[in-house]
């Protein structure tokens, strides 16, 4: 009997300890649930509560976050997490009601959308041609096409440029009304600047006694244009100075062959093309009717001078200004 009543002992100690064990409680909440952004899901009462919120408010859902539930409702996610007192915006719990509008008195700031500036480029003129279509025409620039003649300007008549004219003199302003005369200080006038001979002031005559095989034309309209006169001439003969003047140029180039320019005053130049022997050098001083250089074919079809008169670098008509023959 001792012996059975040592064997059973253990035994019944064991299930005494395991009757003292209170049962949990059958209406203890369970453990959260953690849902987006590691945050613990509300219990099932929670669970329970209605889907949409008090006007002003949101009730959190299930895959909800700040960021979605602030663009959602045209919010900024910074102002809800402070109009509920987020100390963590990361964490949410379903069922959790959520103030989507501002608090009564204070005001809702919206970032501000700004909008590049427009640049608007102005229209190119416009201009029909035939048929009706409109053609756009961009401003031209200030470049000169390639000729001949503008060749000649940009080496040759550019070294015989018009010496600078020495600026007009200011006259003496009148004194100050209550100013004593004594006490204005007057500044000395200029010696006079010599007058420019006009236009009319140059004795013309003509460079060869040939005949004139081709007049000046303007050009244009379709024409071709002529900055001077042809004359017809034979091998050799005679060229003399149309004026008298100063050399400026001495050269050749194409179109023009041998040639020379003489400046006669601050308004007017001449050029003698398709030489065949020059006889002047440049700056050199020549009279009017000097011989200057020799008629030839260089650069023509035929031996001839090709005579031109500028005024200011703009090519003019020399049988205006040349004696009636």
């Amino acid at each position: 009997m001792s012996l059975c009543r040592w064997f059973y002992l253990p035994i019944v100690v064991a299930l005494a300890g395991c009757a003292s064990r209170a049962p949990a409680p059958m209406g203890a909440p369970s453990a959260p649930v953690v849902v987006e952004g590691g945050a613990a899901a509300a219990p099932a009462a929670v669970l329970a509560a209605p889907a949409t919120g008090r006007e002003g408010f949101y009730i959190v859902k299930k895959g909800d976050t700040l960021r979605k539930i602030a663009q959602d409702h045209g919010r900024d996610h910074r102002q809800v997490a402070a109009w509920n007192n987020l100390t963590d915006p990361n964490k949410l719990e379903v069922g959790q009601e959520l103030r989507i509008a501002p608090p009564d008195g204070e005001a809702e700031v919206r970032p501000i959308v700004t909008v590049a500036p427009v640049v608007v480029a102005p229209e190119p003129a416009a201009s029909t041609v035939s048929g009706g279509e409109t053609l756009k025409r961009w401003p031209k620039g200030g470049k000169i096409a390639y000729s001949e003649t503008a060749l000649v300007q940009a080496k040759a008549l550019d070294g015989a440029a018009a010496p600078a004219r020495a600026p007009a003199a200011t006259p003496p302003q009148p004194a100050t009304a209550g100013i004593a005369t004594a006490a204005v200080a007057t500044t000395p006038a200029a010696p006079p600047v010599p007058a420019t001979p006009p236009a009319e002031a140059v004795d013309w005559t003509w460079p060869v006694g040939g005949k004139v095989i081709s007049e000046f034309v303007e050009g244009g309209g379709g024409k071709e244009s002529n900055k001077g006169i042809d004359l017809a001439g034979r091998m050799g003969e005679p060229v003399q100075a149309a004026a008298a003047g100063k050399v400026t140029y001495v050269g050749s180039l194409r179109g023009y062959g041998d040639f020379l320019v003489i400046r006669h005053n601050s308004d007017y130049i001449s050029v003698y093309a398709h030489t065949s022997k020059i006889l002047v050098k440049k700056d050199q001083v020549v009279g009017k009717g000097q011989k200057i250089a020799e008629v030839g074919s260089s650069d023509a079809d035929q031996p001839k001078l090709h005579f031109e008169i500028r005024q200011q670098s703009r090519p003019v008509d020399p049988l205006k200004l040349l004696p009636a023959r």
